[in-house]
């Protein structure tokens, strides 16, 4: 059981202040990896997840990149850190939360890609500028974020 889960035995449904990691995985081409979830339904996101005791954000955008995808990736840089009211979710089963993410990309990685079949329908590169219509809205966001900080380079 992770720690979310413990706290939830604890608080119940009351809100909670999360902190989590997600990486943008760019191929050569410059596209994104995006995974396409089983909850909810179809919607495309980011890798990532939530950090557990004693990691750091980094460690934890290595190991959801791990367990969701089958890769390794190195060379993380920072995109930013996102939160705020805007990042405040009440689930359907009533658990609420405020979201604290920080925001990576990198194009190093290695190892052979394979969806995760307990979190996941699919696994797929997406060129940048066109991503799917059902997508996370604050990981379109933070994609966005990284275009405009290329951009400026």
């Amino acid at each position: 059981m992770g720690y979310v889960e413990e706290l939830r035995k604890l608080v119940g449904h009351r809100p909670l202040i999360l902190v989590g990691s997600v990486v943008l995985v760019l191929d050569k081409e410059e596209q994104v990896l995006l995974q396409q979830r089983k909850e909810p339904h179809g919607k495309w996101g980011l890798l990532g997840g939530l950090m557990e005791l004693g990691e750091s954000p980094e460690d934890t955008a290595l190991r959801e990149v791990w367990e969701e995808a089958a890769i390794r990736v190195c060379d993380l840089q920072l995109i930013d850190v996102f939160s705020g009211k805007n990042h405040f979710v009440k689930l359907a089963n009533g658990d609420e939360f405020q979201t604290v993410t920080i925001a990576y990309y990198t194009n190093k990685y290695e190892g052979a890609m394979q969806v995760n079949r307990e979190e996941a329908l699919d696994l797929k590169f997406f060129p940048i500028d066109a991503l799917p219509e059902y997508i996370v809205g604050s990981h379109k966001k933070m994609i966005e974020m990284y275009m405009k900080m290329r951009d400026t380079k």
